[in-house]
């Protein structure tokens, strides 16, 4: 006696087309088209939350660089004279005070070019 794998197999192709829902064409109807397209698109989701750390990174950085510019100073000055004051702020937490309180940036700016 030979076993039917019919339920199984509806309930992958299910899986695949209910991921592929709303591409175009025929990615979202056929299965094997649909495989294609759900596999190269969980790749590239993959890829693409590594690289919005990089983006953000870079973001910050510039949005820092310039801040400290406008406070006579550079990014790289900047984050050295921080190193050697102590003062542990990420970048993330520079670039939010460069954006929304310029006066409290300042401030961190004057303690670090010391």
């Amino acid at each position: 006696m030979r076993v039917k794998s019919g339920s199984v197999t509806r309930r992958r192709h299910k899986k695949v087309l209910r991921r592929t829902k709303g591409f175009y064409g025929s990615r979202h109807r056929l299965f094997r088209r649909a495989n294609e397209g759900m596999l190269n698109a969980m790749g590239y989701a993959y890829r693409d939350r590594r690289n919005r750390k990089r983006d953000f990174r870079r973001l910050w950085i510039t949005r820092i660089n310039a801040a400290a510019r406008l406070n006579g100073s550079t990014y790289s000055r900047l984050t050295h004279g921080l190193k050697l004051a102590n003062i542990q702020l990420n970048r993330k937490m520079l670039s939010e005070l460069a954006v929304r309180d310029p006066q409290a940036f300042s401030q961190v700016v004057k303690v670090a070019t010391q």
